[in-house]
């Protein structure tokens, strides 16, 4: 991932002040796909954009209904019946007409995995709720060691935000998704080929539904774009250490 040397302007000046503008720069660059766009992925989609990000494309095959207005960004009274890619991306590009967003309305799964070709991003966001997709994809991402993936576990019946942490997969306790997905690698015996940081939350299930809020939802897609920030910032910091 190389810098950018015409990052977009004044939209993002306030964030230049805190990243600085090579950082900036290099997230105007970074290439950037995002698969689940939903109580998550779409807030994680807002947030990856307002940084300066302009590269996204965003995988999702579902449409958006009354269930999903509660915590899904693109999701309104105006736009229910809407393929939520394409809500998405218009909500995307009235905050910068510069970006680049590919939708794809499709199921990420065993099936079509092969259709996506990982290896041209920098940084893979896994925000799927299926066990069996969200295996595939984080074993399909891991493949490639020049793209990082970072993937999001289940938000569904938390109600503190402020419950929400970060952890290698491998080390997360307390929560039925990584749990699941442990349980069918080793059943499996087909394993991610590297480790990958996860958001997730410590704070036991409110309730046996799956039901989900917004406080919850948008901070771990928020999350999720602070997981991309600080990689590109980390990767800044070692560069200046090499040069010294």
């Amino acid at each position: 991932m190389e810098a950018d040397t015409n990052p977009d302007s004044d939209i993002f000046q306030r964030a230049g002040l805190v990243l600085g503008t090579d950082v900036l720069a290099a997230l105007g660059k970074a290439r950037v796909a995002l698969f689940g766009v939903g109580g998550v992925g779409s807030w994680c989609a807002e947030g990856l954009v307002r940084t300066g990000v302009r590269h996204l494309t965003i995988v999702d095959s579902d449409r958006v209904v009354a269930s999903n207005v509660n915590r899904q960004l693109m999701a309104t009274s105006e736009t229910i019946g809407e393929l939520k890619v394409d809500a998405l991306k218009r909500r995307l590009l009235a905050i910068n007409p510069a970006a680049e967003i590919e939708c794809r309305a499709e199921r990420y799964d065993a099936e079509t995995a092969e259709t996506f070709n990982l290896v041209d991003y920098d940084f893979v966001i896994d925000a799927i709720d299926s066990v069996d997709c969200k295996a595939q994809l984080i074993r399909h991402a891991l493949l490639h060691p020049s793209v990082t993936l970072f993937s999001s576990m289940g938000a569904a019946r938390r109600l503190d935000p402020l419950r929400v942490r970060s952890a290698e997969f491998w080390k997360i306790q307390g929560d039925g998704l990584a749990r699941a997905l442990r349980g069918r690698f080793r059943k499996s015996g087909d394993f991610p080929q590297r480790r990958f940081m996860c958001v997730y939350s410590d704070e036991p299930p409110a309730s046996q539904g799956l039901g989900s809020i917004v406080q919850v939802t948008a901070v771990f897609g928020f999350a999720l774009t602070s997981m991309v920030v600080s990689e590109v910032c980390h990767i800044f910091r070692r560069r200046a250490e090499n040069m010294v």
